[in-house]
């Protein structure tokens, strides 16, 4: 064996020694919807974990023992402080990290085509203060190819010189809602940048996940997230494009698929909705897309299931003019509730979420457009909108010529609002048990 390899087979049993020993010092970028689950379950573990943000109020809400996301309660947040986890917002104390996690936002920019600012930005900010021996992970969902043709060349131009880093992609998996599914229990999948890479990431997210999931690659890594989200979006497009059919033919969609769903095989069930939101499959297949374009293979299947679920607030929309119209009420006149603001049923999360577009395109068609939502008390402005309003008691369902229910938080009591409005349209088959003239699915 070369000296060489004696060399990396020590640094290896030395890290997993540090894993183990529960030493590892873990330094988590991003306090969102993906990194604080990440950090706390680090936390929990035994691992001393640094947050760092960008934002002082989370950083300041975290140290005081506060939580800013509603399926994580203070007391998770107190327990972590308690065994030492804290936050910042200066980049420099990354240095003192065994290991970095970067978990920021790669959204979509206005052409469709990925803003990778939050990647490059991080990375540019957290080269400079790294050191020879941590482990770089991205988790940000992305193009195959970021963590290769981004990531490194960055760390390897802005490091103090001779610096050797463990570079990795691993997939954030999070599913906000899910009550069901312990995070742990949700299978990590990891690419390194080489096998050293691989091994060390694997053994870090052992220690935290039931399993893990070494993939060939970084490249391979990213490419299974995409696979997973465009999965979903390419099926939802598809019941989304079915239900404007059935509705125009007469025929219950959601009957349709719970009889098909009693297949035992070669079926799986996705359902309609007014649109899709989240940071990961209105954005995904786009990603995707642009990716290929560099090929010169374009992914027209992909594309077009993007283009069918951006176009349902659309659809909505025409449908609730369609209805009022109907009744001898002009939009342009009419006083509208929407029921629900957040993308996904009891989610504090308003990325990407389809209510957010239809609330802007019934007041730019001319109506007066209120919202109820338990999560938000308050919308304010956003990448893609500006709605600066507050939530409307639900007492105030009578005063409204159209109530609309967009997400169906359990908190809401469907048969008392639907008795109490005027007219009642269900865009999530929330109504399946009731009967009632008023009430229009779509």
């Amino acid at each position: 064996m070369s000296n060489e390899s004696n060399a990396v087979s020590d640094d290896l049993t030395t890290w997993l020694q540090s894993v183990e020993s529960r030493e590892t010092r873990v330094g988590i970028i991003g306090l969102g919807y993906v990194g604080l689950p990440l950090a706390l379950l680090f936390s929990e573990a035994g691992f001393p974990v640094l947050g760092l943000d960008i934002d002082p109020e989370k950083v300041a809400a975290l140290n005081a023992g506060r939580s800013y996301i509603q399926r994580i309660p203070a007391e998770q947040i107190a327990a972590a402080r308690s065994t030492g986890f804290r936050a910042t917002t200066d980049f420099t104390e990354a240095n003192a990290c065994d290991a970095i996690l970067i978990c920021v936002p790669t959204p979509l920019a206005a052409n469709h085509e990925p803003d990778m600012s939050f990647v490059a930005g991080t990375v540019e900010a957290l080269a400079p203060h790294s050191r020879s021996g941590q482990l770089i992970v991205l988790e940000s969902t992305t193009w195959p190819g970021t963590t290769t043709e981004l990531v490194v060349p960055t760390l390897k131009r802005l490091s103090p010189p001779n610096t050797k880093l463990l570079v990795a992609f691993s997939p954030e998996r999070e599913d906000p809602g899910n009550t069901t599914t312990p995070r742990r229990a949700i299978p990590k999948v990891i690419g390194g940048v080489d096998a050293l890479a691989a091994q060390a990431a694997a053994a870090l997210y052992g220690a935290i996940f039931d399993r893990t999931v070494v993939v060939s690659s970084t490249e391979a890594a990213e490419m299974t997230k995409l696979l997973e989200n465009i999965y979903r979006g390419v099926n939802i497009a598809l019941v989304n494009e079915l239900k404007q059919l059935c509705l125009a033919m007469g025929i219950d969609i959601w009957e349709v698929i719970d009889a098909a769903a009693t297949k035992p095989f070669g079926f799986a069930p996705f359902y309609p909705g007014p649109g899709i939101g989240g940071h990961c499959i209105p954005v995904d297949p786009f990603y995707l897309a642009w990716r290929a374009r560099r090929f010169n293979h374009p992914t027209r299947f992909i594309e077009l299931a993007g283009e069918v679920n951006e176009a349902m607030p659309a659809f909505i929309v025409r449908s609730i003019h369609d209805v009022l119209t109907a009744r001898n009420i002009q939009l342009t006149s009419a006083k509208i509730l929407l029921l629900g603001i957040a993308y996904k049923r009891d989610v504090d999360d308003l990325r990407e979420s389809p209510s957010l577009t239809i609330f802007q395109q019934l007041r730019e068609a001319g109506a007066t457009v209120a919202y109820n939502d338990p999560f938000f008390p308050t919308v304010g402005a956003g990448r893609h909108y500006s709605l600066r309003t507050h939530s409307t008691p639900l007492d105030q369902v009578p005063t409204f010529d159209c109530v609309v229910l967009l997400t169906d938080h359990s908190a809401y009591d469907i048969p008392a609002l639907v008795s109490a409005s005027k007219l009642f349209i269900d865009t999530r088959n929330a109504t399946r048990s009731l009967t009632a003239p008023h009430i229009i699915r779509c």
